[in-house]
């Protein structure tokens, strides 16, 4: 089973916490990360931002993804979140047998 780390950054602690509890809760996610704020800066719309964001490391299953980017694009507030999955070449088999078991649906 292929394992991932999804990663999407939040505007603010309170709606980083809520998707982080219910893609875990919903076993979407095995695990998520809630990392410091960040400063990005980025083009939207034709102008240059910068916003203040809490990123969000989440452990998952290639199986899960398609349900897991539904869910995030549901409860975040963003019109275009950044939502991207990088696969897990390697890793502890323990640690990937877990998140792939925490998972099951």
């Amino acid at each position: 089973m292929e394992t991932l780390t999804v990663i999407t950054n939040c505007p603010d602690e309170e709606t980083a916490n809520a998707i982080a509890l219910a893609i875990v809760e919903e076993k979407l996610a095995a695990c998520v990360n809630i990392l410091p704020r960040v400063q990005s800066i980025y083009r939207w719309q034709g102008s240059v931002e910068s916003a203040a964001e809490i990123p969000l490391l989440i452990k998952t299953t290639a199986d899960n993804y398609p349900a897991l980017e539904a869910r995030i694009t549901t409860l975040h507030p963003y019109d275009v979140p950044e939502i991207i999955a990088l696969p897990i070449a390697r890793g502890l088999p323990a640690y990937l047998n877990w998140v792939a078991t925490e998972t099951l649906q």
